[in-house]
């Protein structure tokens, strides 16, 4: 075969997830999916090299369209161009702007960041040293949010020393923080920019004993970040809209595809507004997030 047995290991698994993701019956979500195929969590479901391998199987399968958050858009764009040739595209979250996507349904990310470097001087109003933390920096939301955040901190009395990558390895995500804060014990604050970097920071600062001495500032709704909010260890979280990301990328596929090419603006996006989530605004939005989950 040409390919060693781990190897077509992870590609058996890989197209059973495939299988599992393409059967709306299923209902399963990408943890849930990941965990069925062998995988301790849904970062290798997100990896470029499976997203090309995806996209060179997909078409064949006769869809019509397909939504899609690039891990590694520059070097993606090649793959995502083949597939308007057989089915309509969008990208959402994550834009690949150099393709031949219809549509990309998601944040205007150098807002975000932005936004989250406002954040970070309303928790270091004294200024001070912070490290950004995110999977990587190949991906155009990590760029664009890297770019607002220094925008916005140029010039003031936070420093940001650097960018720590981890390539969406939970594990290794902890240990740059806590290699982080050994190397830096003066560190002020630290910046997460995916997801899950704000569990990760957090339980790497809890581990360290600097809950409260080193102050966070993350993106995302997950449940262990919104509680780190709660609790005060964390100062400040930037939420998206990624039920609504999906939700208006289906709508509008769907509409599109049955005619109604007016759904699609002239500058080919859809901007979802982002909100910095703090102590005192969490339990409101968490009530509204259960929800929109039907909790």
């Amino acid at each position: 075969m040409g390919i060693s047995p781990h190897e077509y290991l992870v590609r058996y698994r890989l197209k059973h997830a495939q299988k599992l993701l393409l059967n709306p019956e299923e209902g399963r979500s990408l943890a849930d999916v990941a965990a069925a195929c062998g995988f301790a969590d849904q970062a290798h479901l997100g990896t470029a090299a499976t997203q090309t391998r995806i996209l060179s199987e997909l078409p064949a399968k006769g869809i019509d369209g397909l939504a899609i958050s690039p891990v590694d858009p520059s070097n993606q764009t090649l793959k995502l161009n083949d597939v308007p040739k057989q089915a309509l595209l969008f990208t959402m979250h994550s834009d690949a702007p150099d393709s031949s996507r219809m549509c990309y349904v998601g944040i205007d990310n150098v807002a975000a960041g932005r936004q989250t470097g406002e954040l970070v001087k309303q928790a270091l109003p004294k200024g001070g040293k912070i490290m950004v933390f995110v999977g990587t920096l190949d991906a155009q939301n990590s760029r664009e949010r890297s770019s607002g955040l220094k925008e916005v901190l140029q010039g003031s009395n936070v420093q940001v020393i650097d960018c720590r990558t981890d390539d969406t390895d939970w594990v290794r995500a902890k240990a740059n923080v806590l290699d982080t804060m050994v190397k830096y014990p003066d560190m002020a604050a630290l910046v997460g920019l995916w997801g899950y970097n704000g569990p990760a920071i957090l339980n790497a600062v809890k581990d360290s004993k600097k809950v409260g001495a080193v102050q966070i500032v993350c993106f995302d709704d997950e449940e262990e970040t919104l509680q780190g909010v709660r609790d005060g260890g964390i100062f400040a979280t930037v939420v998206q809209q990624p039920y609504d990301f999906g939700y208006r990328s289906i709508t509008l596929m769907n509409k599109y595809l049955n005619g109604d090419k007016s759904v699609i603006p002239a500058h080919k996006k859809v901007v979802a507004s982002t909100v910095g989530i703090t102590k005192d605004k969490v339990e409101e939005y968490a009530a509204n997030l259960k929800k929109l989950r039907g909790h």
